[in-house]
């Protein structure tokens, strides 16, 4: 993707997470959501782009702005954009870390279209990439990509979203002998800390929401990581959506590169609150965020100074 296209789409973020940042700590999710919803979507449609959102807030019934089929952007460029404004809603409202502002985007097609529902995922860094296999039981991969990464499975920790739908995986891994780390929301950056040094994650397992599978799958690609993912339907209807619009089979294991079918992907992402990727807006003068081409393989890590009214 062109550089300029690149600092246009990480201003969205930027504005995003500046807006969400003003109710970090105030226990109102749904109002800092709304917020940064409302100043992506406006930065979007200040772009030269004709963006189609293709993961989004939800249904076009169910969410008023950035829902699955909007088209933002004052034309040009045709590109599919998927965007989660606030990755981590509780983590923003009541303060805690790694809440972020998240859009990837892609030539027209190159990202999955689909409806907003769930989605059993594995992830894992570079050097395991091809050890998981979302088929295979948790035990199986848990040796797998311990063996992969040259480790005793003991010292292998394996992430989940703390859910009752995934008690069942969690009680397995620790029966394999590995560690588990429980995290309350914010599964995108979750996968992905299966690919950053100094995280101490090592594999991301259990179903979560599919956008974020889709922002997830986006980031290991540009990282070189391994991702599989599956549809969990919760009803007929949202089946009958992803057959219209997913354009491939809608129950078979989707590999990373089905969900992102392009090198021309960029991820971004600005911090909200402070984590261990990014730091987060703090008193609204500066922004912390992370690009990574596809491409070129890059990833950089961007600091942007804001002005502050007195």
């Amino acid at each position: 993707m062109d550089q300029v296209r690149i600092n246009q789409m990480l201003a969205v973020t930027e504005a995003a997470a500046m807006a969400a940042g003003k109710w970090v700590g105030r226990g109102e999710k749904k109002i800092a959501d709304g917020a940064a919803v409302e100043a992506m979507r406006e930065a979007l449609n200040k772009l030269p782009i004709s963006g189609r959102v293709v993961i989004g807030e939800g249904e076009r019934d169910e969410a008023p702005m950035l829902y699955i089929g909007e088209e933002v952007g004052l034309g040009g460029e045709e590109i599919d954009i998927a965007v989660d404004p606030v990755e981590g809603t509780n983590m923003c409202a009541y303060s805690q870390p790694n809440s972020l502002a998240v859009l990837a985007f892609a030539p027209r097609g190159a990202l999955l279209y689909a409806p907003d529902t769930y989605m059993e995922k594995i992830a894992v860094g570079p050097a395991a990439a091809d050890a998981i296999d979302i088929d295979a039981s948790p035990q199986e991969n848990c040796l797998a990509v311990a063996k992969a990464l040259d480790i005793p499975v003991e010292d292998l920790t394996v992430c989940f979203l703390d859910r009752e739908r995934n008690a069942e995986k969690i009680a397995a891994v620790r029966q394999a002998g590995a560690r588990v780390r429980l995290i309350g929301d914010g599964d995108i950056f979750a996968a992905m800390a299966t690919a950053l040094d100094d995280t101490g994650v090592d594999l991301y397992m259990g179903s979560g929401a599919a956008p974020e599978g889709v922002l997830a799958a986006t980031a290991m690609r540009c990282m070189g990581g391994g991702f599989q993912g599956r549809f969990l339907f919760r009803n007929d209807e949202e089946r009958e959506r992803a057959i219209k619009t997913a354009e491939l089979d809608v129950d078979a294991v989707l590999q990373r590169d089905d969900l992102v079918r392009s090198d021309e992907a960029v991820f971004l992402a600005t911090g909200i609150t402070d984590g261990e990727l990014l730091g987060g807006v703090g008193d609204g003068d500066r922004a912390h965020s992370i690009i990574m081409d596809c491409k070129t393989k890059s990833i950089r890590f961007v600091q942007s100074f804001y002005q502050v009214d007195s």
